[in-house]
Order: structure tokens, then C-alpha cells, then sequence
């Protein structure tokens, strides 16, 4: 049985790297096709080095000379027209979507359109494409997974269940760092970046103290699987070992419970409905801690009230997205006040009237504009 090829679209970052873990446990089934990194040239030499890909890419020409000289063989690219070209290759089966944000939206939508299987990291690829990735998914007949460890849950939750009618899917939450904390403006990075459960980049770590991450993840869920908004309940659930739960008509509810760790829903979405063999490990039933669930507070939490409020409306969901992305990074550098982040997103969505999109290179423009907007309310 021949190795399943693997492209990853984001390599250096946590889920790529994560996903190398994966590839590395199990070499007889799967093998790295495509690396594709911004700009962490260092780990990206090492992973080249160690999974010997047949293409690569880096966001600039000065770190792809040094590829060049160091790997005279290897094929490189770089660049925006580097990036359009190596998404557009199909010398893989299985695609790893986990570029950071909207940048990760045409490299998948060229992924869907060679009808390749993606395992979808980038949570922003749906909250930006909504039903255009879900109809081209349809019309290439590529397949959507899914990574984050809550989608992961649902997704092993429906498995087998076609014929039961969803009644609820209930989308955990850690919390985050500030759940049971006053939010106020003295509230510094450091504190937002320091996440109770996860490791993460720094732009969904934020996201998830602000909760607009479990925000994206309703409107994901949505196009996912095809259910409405108001069939989607967040369940803050600090603990972070019961992953997501889906209630069923009959009253059942069918929960995923696992250790806290990325490589089980990598590895289920790679081997797809399989599930391999791991180091990572297992839950103790007997010392597992009390299960405590608990409803969001959508007055504290600003930005969650916001994607229920927009979820459906692809363009102000985008608009959502893009001035999300300005407002965290103006944070980070310590150019507004945590509290502000809400206040910046509300002000840019209500800039523009709701309108239809109907391609990519539309919801891009969108996009820019949104950012140019956003960035005018930012002090």
C-alpha cells in the first residue's frame, strides 16, 4: 500500500508542526509532498532536511536564495506568484489548510478546485468563503475535514449518524484566561496570551481571551455542517477534555472526550475514518477532574455576541474577520486597549451594508477595504 502524500500550508506553525508529529509516528503511511512556511526559514530547513518534500515555498526571495543554496535540487518558490503557483499544484492526496487568516483562503480554494482532500486548520477559510467554499467543494468534489479539536469532535460525533436529525451542537469552550475575571483596560498581552488550556499562535490565543474565536468556530460549524445558527450553543467547559457534544432529537447527547492534544484530530482527519496509534497519553477515567459546564456571557464577551449577530452574512463576515485581524495585532503591539477590540470590530461592521459576494477575488477586495477601515478607528 502506497503512502498517502501530504501538503502543508502552513508547516512552521503549530498545526503543521503538530502534523509533522503525526507523519513522523507513522512514515509507513504517509510521506511530505508540499512545505509551505511565511517566513521561519530556520525550522523550515529542518523540516526539509528530515521529510525531504519535492516542493517548498517561503514568503520572500532573500530566504528562498538561501533554500536555493542550501537545497540546489529542491523545487522553490516564493512570493505572491509563488504562492498562487504552489497552491495550484496536485502532486499530493491530502492537503493541511493551517496558514494563519484570510491568507489561507485562495490556496485552499485552489486545493478544493484539484478535488483533493483538505484537513481544514484555518477556521477562517469558511468564515470568509462560506457557501462559495462549500458549493466548490460540492462542484470539484473535494472533501472537507477538519482539525480543530472541537469540529474534529462533532465530526466523530456525526460519524454514522446520517439519518438522525441534529437537534443541537454544543460547541465547547475553554473560557479562556478571562472568563472568570473582570475585563478591564489595564489588561496587558502578556495576560490575553496567556491561554489556561492551549498553545497557540499568537492571533488565536487572542482570539480565544476575547472568545471572537469560538465566534468563528459558530459560523464554522455552520457551513460545516449545515446547520443554522440557532442550532449552535457554546458550552464554556473549562476543563477542555470533553472537546464538543451533538444532541440528537431523541434527547441523546453524544460527547467527545480526549487527551488535550492536537495530533488526535490531525491524525483522525489524515486517515480519515481511522484512527491511528499515538504517543500521546490516555486519559485516566478514574482521575479525570468534576465536568463543569457553564453558559457564555455574551454582554462580557463582545466579539462571540458579534458572530452570532452577523453569522449568515458572508459579507459582513468577512468584514468581521478583517478588522478582527487589525484590532488583535494593533493590541499586541500595544497600540489600543484589549476593550477596544470589540469596539473596533462593531464600528467597522457598521461602515458597510450587507451585499452578495460571488467570488474569491470579490471577498479579497472586501477584505482590503475592511482592513483600511478598521485601521481608521484605530487611535
Amino acid at each position: 500500500m502506497s503512502c498517502k502524500r501530504i501538503a502543508i500550508l502552513g508547516s512552521t506553525g503549530s498545526i503543521g508542526t503538530s502534523t509533522l508529529n503525526v507523519v513522523r509516528t507513522h512514515r509507513d503511511k504517509f510521506e511530505v509532498s508540499i512545505l509551505v512556511a511565511r517566513k521561519n526559514i530556520t525550522k523550515l530547513i529542518e523540516q526539509i532536511q528530515e521529510f525531504n518534500p519535492k516542493h517548498v515555498y517561503i514568503h520572500s526571495e532573500e530566504n528562498a536564495k538561501i533554500l536555493k543554496n542550501n537545497f540546489p535540487t529542491l523545487d522553490i518558490y516564493y512570493g505572491e506568484n509563488g504562492m498562487e503557483q504552489i497552491s495550484r499544484l496536485t502532486d499530493y492526496d491530502i492537503g493541511v489548510s493551517a496558514l494563519v487568516g484570510i491568507a489561507g483562503l485562495k490556496p485552499t480554494y485552489h486545493m478544493i478546485q484539484a478535488g483533493k482532500i483538505i484537513a481544514l486548520a484555518n477556521k477562517e477559510v469558511l468564515v470568509t468563503g462560506g457557501d462559495l467554499i462549500i458549493e466548490a467543494a460540492k462542484k470539484y468534489h473535494a472533501t472537507l475535514l477538519t482539525v480543530d479539536s472541537e469540529h474534529s469532535a462533532i465530526m466523530q460525533c456525526l460519524n454514522g449518524e446520517t439519518n438522525n436529525p441534529i437537534d443541537k451542537i454544543l460547541l465547547t469552550a475553554s473560557g479562556g484566561p478571562f472568563f472568570k475575571k473582570e475585563i478591564t483596560e489595564s489588561i496587558t498581552p502578556e495576560q490575553a496570551l496567556n491561554h489556561p488550556t492551549w498553545s497557540m499562535g499568537a492571533k488565536i490565543t487572542i482570539d480565544s481571551a476575547t472568545m471572537m474565536n469560538k465566534g468563528f468556530e459558530v459560523i464554522e460549524a455552520m457551513y460545516l455542517f449545515g446547520v443554522p445558527k440557532e442550532k449552535i450553543e457554546v458550552v464554556v467547559h473549562a476543563q477542555s477534555l470533553i472537546h464538543s457534544m451533538v444532541q440528537f432529537y431523541d434527547g441523546s447527547i453524544m460527547a467527545n472526550i480526549a487527551p488535550k492534544s492536537m495530533e488526535l484530530p490531525i491524525a483522525y482527519a489524515l486517515d480519515y475514518p481511522n484512527r491511528l496509534p499515538n504517543n500521546v497519553e490516555k486519559l485516566d477515567i478514574f482521575n479525570l477532574p468534576t465536568f463543569t459546564f457553564e453558559k457564555a456571557d455574551f454582554q462580557k464577551f463582545k466579539c462571540l455576541q458579534l458572530a452570532y449577530e452577523y453569522a449568515g452574512k458572508l459579507s459582513h463576515q468577512i468584514i468581521l474577520n478583517a478588522a478582527d485581524e487589525i484590532a488583535v495585532q494593533a493590541f499586541l503591539e500595544k497600540k489600543i486597549k484589549f476593550t477596544e477590540i470589540p469596539e473596533i470590530l462593531e464600528k467597522t461592521l457598521n461602515f458597510y451594508k450587507s451585499f452578495e459576494l460571488t467570488t474569491i477575488d470579490e471577498i479579497l477586495r472586501l477584505d482590503k477595504k475592511a482592513r483600511e477601515t478598521a485601521e481608521k478607528f484605530i487611535k
